[in-house]
């Protein structure tokens, strides 16, 4: 059985982008194997970005949207900054997440502990869980009542 010709570069990034939204250093990372040169993925990803087929800014929106419920902006910020998103745009996108971080935090807690702690070690716990999950330390004294 004859081998099945090989995609273009234009044809991964295509299939790529129609599962989901993608950056543009995310993109590059996973063409860059299948090019011999960088000059021609760069032209490829300006062209998708031309054509509004790729973009930071919604991958931004996206990432956020369905992240937010589980994690505190640090979390969210340091995400984005992983994926090559531009800082500028990473606290535009995290601007209205700020405004409701209390409240994610509070039913983030709820769901896994639901009640104060009762010893230094239990409250201990509680603020590394919240900690990992990327909120501010002012949230999560919030949360517990404490005021150290």
């Amino acid at each position: 059985m004859p081998k099945p010709p090989e995609k273009s570069l234009r044809a991964r990034a295509l299939e790529a982008l129609s599962r989901r939204e993608h950056s543009r250093m995310e993109l590059m990372r996973k063409l860059a194997p299948h090019t011999d040169s960088p000059d021609e993925l760069n032209t490829l990803l300006d062209d998708l970005q031309a054509r509004g087929w790729l973009s930071d800014a919604r991958y931004a929106e996206q990432m956020v949207n369905a992240r937010q419920s589980r994690y505190g902006s640090r979390k969210l910020a340091f995400e984005l900054r992983e994926k090559g998103i531009d800082e500028d745009l990473i606290n535009t996108t995290l601007a209205n997440v700020r405004d409701t971080e209390l409240e994610r935090a509070r039913a983030v807690w709820a769901r896994k502990f639901g009640q104060i702690p009762a010893s230094a070690q239990e409250q201990a716990r509680q603020i590394r869980f919240l900690q990992s999950r990327g909120f501010v330390w002012d949230v999560i004294r919030k949360i517990l009542g404490t005021i150290e």
